[in-house]
């Protein structure tokens, strides 16, 4: 019994920390809107100086003075990061701010090892609270007490920030409804910085209360952020008293169920969430939000096919990178062919969200599945290459079915949270699940065969298929089918009134964009020669995030340029410099300021200015103003 009282104990010393992280996400989130992906990066930055200050300044004021002062600047590094960058994108697509701080996140990855080195760094422990208490020869370390009542007094503290203060009222109405806060003379700007500061500070002094706790890295951001979303989404967007019971939720979880369920450990938080959005959508003490101002998919000008012209110019792009064989070594074919593969999973997942309107986060899943179906079938069938890359992607096409079927139930940030959700209860069973999928040591040996072995033929293999996949999902979106996707998109109660079939038309879309990049990944298994749990990994999902935004998202195909820029980039900074992550954030941020719309929506906006100021008689005049392709 005393064990468990241990194990409950530490639970709730894990839940506090957790708790000052999420309810900083969880104020940013519900005002802002804002997908901030970077607050794990701050939690990060946190411990990385409250280290550095713990260390120079000694004594009980040093160390506690540390972890304040830590907090503080990294909430005036916020503030600075608000004004200078996500105040001049508030008005662009909702998932390029997104973008924005998942480019943020990459530079300060690379910029604390440059600051601090790769190696762990071990703080000294906390003065006052170094020694452990004795209970029934079990010992609990003190300062785990004291997290476990400092959780419960920022609780308190914040309650009566939120309930009792002028600026408390004005954030839980624009967690409710920001543009009628607005409509009040409410000035938005120094409401959205004061509460991003406040969050970011929260963030920063839970990430420097951990030092003595657990070692400082460069890869704890990443770490916490998974977890970080699991409680906003459980305990509601902008509640604090929801943050708070998730966090305990989810850490008594995290304790207990290595020694109640150890071969489901992982999976249970990710089991809760998915159950938690599926019941009650905007968590537990969350209430339901006010209509988005704008669908992420949503086109300010009409789409239309290409013209003969442009067909014609994008089937001589396609000719000449067929023709790369004839003059590159093995290495640029490897690299032009992981490029053609992610082009299929990024345009897989740009027909969603584009055409259908829907922003998942979880879009590795299907890619990993389609992974691990080609590795079962060669592996354990030992069927021919061919019929694995028939069937493989198979088995993404059946997650997106059962998946996709309670996802499209919601819609918005809910939406996107449920696919997170269900793509980590994925990654959890290939994770845990040894005996089938080989746990993090993965399937190996999974080889092209002979017709298909050559970096060449492999190349070849790889682009014809991205271009049928990417002609095939072109045609749909000029489809009847896609028309009608695109009106349950633009507007849902409309569409209905109509006669379309609205949930039904976006599980077709997600089981489609799931089996798409199913396809992906079946090829990427047999480019790599192996299949692990990251195919199915949160990093994946980003990426292809990424890539969909860099493009644009509210085009019909720039995808394809996204993944092209975003891999060739990425496979050449890697190649080129040590701090790759830095410049590859640098050039996503610049890209987001400059481009809000991405590289062929910008490109779109220059070719219609261009017709609105040629001379009459011009032949740009010669057609109907149209969004270009």
């Amino acid at each position: 019994m005393a064990f468990y009282v241990v194990q409950l104990l530490t639970g709730l010393a894990s839940a506090a920390s957790l708790f000052l992280v999420a309810s900083g996400l969880s104020i940013i989130f519900g005002v802002t809107r804002i997908v901030n992906f970077a607050h794990g990066a701050f939690y990060m930055i946190g411990a990385y100086i409250a280290f550095t200050l713990s260390e120079r300044f000694s004594g009980a004021f040093g160390f506690w003075g540390s972890i304040v002062a830590a907090a503080l600047a990294v909430a005036l590094i916020g503030v600075i990061v608000e004004m200078v960058l996500l105040r001049r994108i508030y008005h662009a697509p909702e998932l390029f701010q997104l973008l924005a701080t998942f480019g943020l996140t990459l530079m300060v990855e690379d910029l604390v090892v440059l600051i601090w080195g790769p190696d762990d760094l071990v703080g000294r422990r906390a003065p006052g609270f170094k020694g452990a208490i004795d209970f029934f020869g079990q010992n609990i370390p003190s300062y785990d007490l004291f997290l476990i009542v400092l959780g419960p007094v920022v609780l308190g503290i914040l309650w009566l920030l939120f309930q009792r203060t002028r600026w408390g009222v004005l954030v839980r109405a624009a967690t409710q409804d920001r543009d009628m806060v607005a409509a009040l003379g409410v000035n938005q700007k120094w409401l959205f910085t004061s509460v991003f500061a406040v969050g970011v500070f929260l963030a920063a002094l839970g990430g420097a209360l951990q030092i003595p706790r657990d070692a400082v890295h460069h890869a704890m951001d990443l770490r916490i952020i998974v977890e970080v979303f699991v409680v906003v989404v459980i305990g509601g967007l902008g509640s604090i008293v929801g943050a708070f019971v998730a966090a305990v939720l989810v850490s008594e979880l995290n304790a207990f169920g290595i020694l109640i369920f150890p071969k489901i450990s992982i999976i249970l938080v990710f089991l809760v969430m998915a159950v938690v959005l599926i019941v009650r959508p905007w968590g537990l003490f969350g209430k339901p939000e006010a209509p988005a101002r704008r669908t992420p998919g949503l086109t300010v000008n009409p789409w239309r096919p290409l013209t003969s012209n442009e067909r014609l110019a994008a089937l001589a792009t396609l000719v000449i990178a067929a023709t790369l064989p004839l003059f590159a070594g093995n290495y640029a074919l490897t690299v032009g062919s992981e490029i053609a593969i992610f082009v299929i999973f990024a345009v897989s997942l740009h027909f969603l969200m584009s055409v259908g309107g829907l922003a998942s986060f979880g879009h590795a899943a299907y890619f990993g599945l389609g992974a691990y179906g080609v590795a079962f079938l060669a592996k354990m069938a030992g069927l021919p290459m061919i019929v694995c890359l028939l069937l493989g992607p198979l088995l993404g096409c059946m997650g997106a079915a059962v998946f996709g079927f309670f996802a499209v139930q919601l819609s918005g940030v809910y939406f996107a949270m449920l696919t997170l959700a269900f793509a980590q209860i994925v990654w959890s069973i290939a994770f845990q699940w040894v005996s089938v999928t080989g746990g993090d040591n993965g399937i190996l040996g999974v080889w092209p065969e002979k017709w298909a072995a050559s970096p060449s033929h492999f190349y070849w293999l790889a682009l014809g298929v991205a271009a049928l996949v990417t002609i095939a999902l072109r045609a749909m979106v000029f489809s009847p089918f896609g028309y009608a996707l695109r009106a349950t998109r633009d507007s849902l109660l409309r569409s209905e009134a109509i006669g379309i079939n609205a949930k039904r038309i976006q599980w077709t879309a997600f089981v489609i964009a799931g089996t798409t990049a199913g396809i992906g990944g079946a090829l990427f298994a047999y480019l790599k020669g192996s299949v692990f749990p990251d195919n199915l990994g949160i990093s994946l999902s980003v990426d292809a995030l990424v890539m969909v935004l860099l493009g644009g998202v509210e085009t019909v195909s720039g995808a394809v340029i996204g993944a092209i820029v975003y891999k060739a980039l990425n496979i050449w900074l890697v190649s080129q410099t040590d701090l790759s992550k830095l410049v590859l954030g640098g050039f996503i941020v610049l890209i987001v300021v400059v481009f809000p719309k991405g590289i062929v929506g910008m490109l779109e906006m220059l070719a219609q200015r261009r017709r609105k100021t040629s001379p009459p008689g011009s032949p740009l005049l010669a057609k109907p103003i149209e969004s270009a392709e």
